[in-house]
C-alpha cells in the first residue's frame, strides 16, 4: 500500500467500539457512492476519472502545454476556487514554491482571479508587462465576477500588445463543453478551448484539463499523476474496511468530530506542501460544511508554524485533532556540517541529514501533541513526486465523499457560496437586485 495510515496516535481517543459501530456507516456510505444514490449523484464523475478519462484531449493538452512552454515567458492562470487551487498546489509540491525563480526550462506561472484586489492584479500586470504572456481562463460560465474581471483586463492588455489575431493564439479557455457566456467567446474568437466536466464539479477537478493544463506547462509528468490516481481508484475500491486506509480515515474524522473535536488541522513538515493544505481546505470545507454540520478544516506547516500557533495546540482548548502528512524522502537533502567552534551548540548534529532532524521534530511534535490532548491521524507516503500526489488527491477526494456521507449533507454542492455574491451585486447595483440593494444599504447605515 503506497499511504500508509497510522492510527497509533488517535487509540486513547477512539475505542475499537465506536469503530465497529461507525463501520456500517461507512459501508453504506460507499455503497451510495458507488452506486449513485446518494445526494450530490450528477457530480461523480471525478470517481472513475483517472481510468476513464478522455484520452484525445489529455493529449490535446501535452499538445498545448508544449506550445505554450515554446512560445511564451509567463502564463497567466485566470480562476478561483477548484479553478486554480489544484493547479497551483500540485506545482508547487512537485517543483517549489519559488518555482517561478529557480525553472529556466518553463514559462514562469502566476495566478489570478481568485480575488477583487486592486493591488494583486496591479501586480499580474506588471510581471506580464513588455513580456511574451499567454492566458489561461478557468470559468464554467464565464461570468464569476473575479476570474472575469481579471479576463476582462488582461485580454485588453494582451490585444493592445499583440493585436486581436495574434492574441487569439495566446488565449486558452477552459470552460463547459457546449455552452455559457465564456463558450460562446472562445468560439466567436477562435480560442483553444477544453472542458470542464459537467460531471466534475470545481473542487474534485484538479486532474480534469482545469488543473492539468498549467500542470503540464509547469513540466511536471501528468501521466504519473494520473497513474497514481488510478492505483489509488484501485486501492481504495477494496470494501474490506479494516484494510482501506481511505474508508477508515473517514470514519476517524467523523469519531473525533463526534467526540466534539470540530477542528481538524492539516499538518506538513514541508513548505512545498502549504499549497496542497489550501486545495485540502476547499475539497472539505466546500464539501462538509453545510446544514449546520461540518469539521472545521485547517492547516498548518511545522516547525514553522509551532513558533506561533503551537502554544494553542499545545496546551489550548481541546477542540481540533491533527491529520499530518510526512514524507519519507526529501527531494534533495543536505548534511549538517560539524564547526570546531561550536558556537550555535549544533555539533550534535554534525553528519546527520537535514532531512533526518525534520523527521525527529515530526515524532517528537506528534508525542507532544498527543500527550496534550490532541489525537493526530499520520498519513505516510514515501516520495514527493507525481506518482505519490495522484495516489493522494484521489484518497483525500474519496475520503472526503464518504465523511460528507458520514455527516449526513450532500458533499458535492455549495448553496451557501452563492449568498455573499447576491449581496456583492445587489450593492454594486447589477440589474435585478434593486430591493435587495435598499435592503443591504439600510443595514449598512445603521
Amino acid at each position: 500500500m503506497l499511504l500508509e495510515l497510522d492510527e497509533k496516535y488517535t487509540k486513547s481517543f477512539i475505542s475499537k467500539e465506536s469503530i465497529a459501530a461507525i463501520e456500517p456507516e461507512v459501508m453504506a456510505a460507499q455503497e451510495m457512492l458507488h452506486s449513485g444514490t446518494g445526494a450530490g449523484n450528477k457530480f461523480l464523475g471525478w470517481l472513475d476519472l483517472p481510468e476513464n478519462y478522455d484520452r484525445a484531449e489529455f493529449m490535446a493538452i501535452k499538445e498545448a502545454a508544449a506550445e505554450i512552454t515554446k512560445t511564451v515567458q509567463v502564463l497567466v492562470v485566470i480562476g478561483i476556487g477548484g479553478s486554480y487551487l489544484g493547479a497551483r498546489a500540485v506545482i508547487e509540491f512537485i517543483k517549489s514554491q519559488a518555482n517561478n525563480e529557480l525553472n529556466k526550462d518553463t514559462p514562469s506561472i502566476y495566478f489570478t482571479g481568485n480575488s477583487i484586489s486592486a493591488s494583486s492584479l496591479a501586480d499580474i500586470i506588471k510581471l506580464c508587462d513588455c513580456k511574451d504572456f499567454a492566458i489561461n481562463i478557468i470559468s464554467k460560465s464565464g461570468t464569476t465576477t473575479e476570474p472575469a474581471i481579471a479576463f476582462r483586463v488582461l485580454l485588453e492588455m494582451l490585444i493592445n500588445q499583440f493585436g486581436k489575431e495574434e492574441a487569439a493564439k495566446r488565449v486558452f479557455v477552459t470552460t463547459d463543453k457546449s455552452r455559457g457566456t465564456l463558450k460562446e467567446l472562445a468560439d466567436k474568437e477562435g480560442y483553444r478551448t477544453f472542458v470542464v466536466p459537467e460531471n466534475i464539479g470545481g473542487r474534485y477537478s484538479v486532474l480534469t484539463a482545469v488543473g492539468l493544463l498549467p500542470i503540464a506547462v509547469a513540466g511536471v509528468d501528468i501521466d504519473a499523476l494520473m497513474q497514481g490516481a488510478a492505483d489509488a481508484r484501485l486501492e481504495y475500491m477494496n470494501p474490506d474496511f479494516a484494510k482501506n486506509a481511505c474508508y477508515r480515515y473517514a470514519a476517524l474524522r467523523n469519531i473525533l468530530y463526534r467526540s466534539g473535536k470540530k477542528v481538524e488541522m492539516l499538518v506538513s513538515y514541508e513548505p512545498d506542501f502549504t499549497m496542497m493544505c489550501e486545495w485540502f481546505k476547499q475539497l472539505f470545507g466546500e464539501s462538509e460544511g453545510k446544514d449546520g454540520k461540518g469539521i472545521f478544516p485547517s492547516s498548518a506547516v511545522f516547525s514553522t508554524d509551532l513558533h506561533s500557533i503551537g502554544q494553542y495546540i499545545q496546551q489550548g482548548e481541546r477542540i481540533m485533532f491533527e491529520t499530518s502528512v510526512f514524507f519519507e524522502d526529501a527531494k534533495e537533502d543536505i548534511i549538517i556540517g560539524f564547526d570546531p567552534k561550536n558556537v550555535d551548540g549544533l555539533n550534535f548534529l554534525a553528519g546527520q541529514t537535514l532531512s533526518n532532524v525534520n523527521r525527529k521534530a515530526f515524532q517528537g511534535t506528534t508525542i507532544a501533541h498527543y500527550d496534550g490532548g490532541v489525537p493526530t491521524i499520520i498519513l505516510k507516503m514515501k516520495k514527493m513526486d507525481e506518482y505519490n500526489l495522484g495516489w493522494l488527491i484521489y484518497f483525500f477526494e474519496k475520503s472526503c465523499a464518504i465523511s460528507g456521507y458520514l455527516l449526513g449533507v450532500n458533499p458535492f454542492d455549495q448553496p451557501g457560496v452563492e449568498t455573499y455574491k447576491r449581496n456583492m451585486f445587489a450593492l454594486l447595483g447589477k440589474q435585478g437586485y434593486e430591493e435587495l440593494r435598499s435592503e443591504l444599504e439600510a443595514r449598512l447605515q445603521k
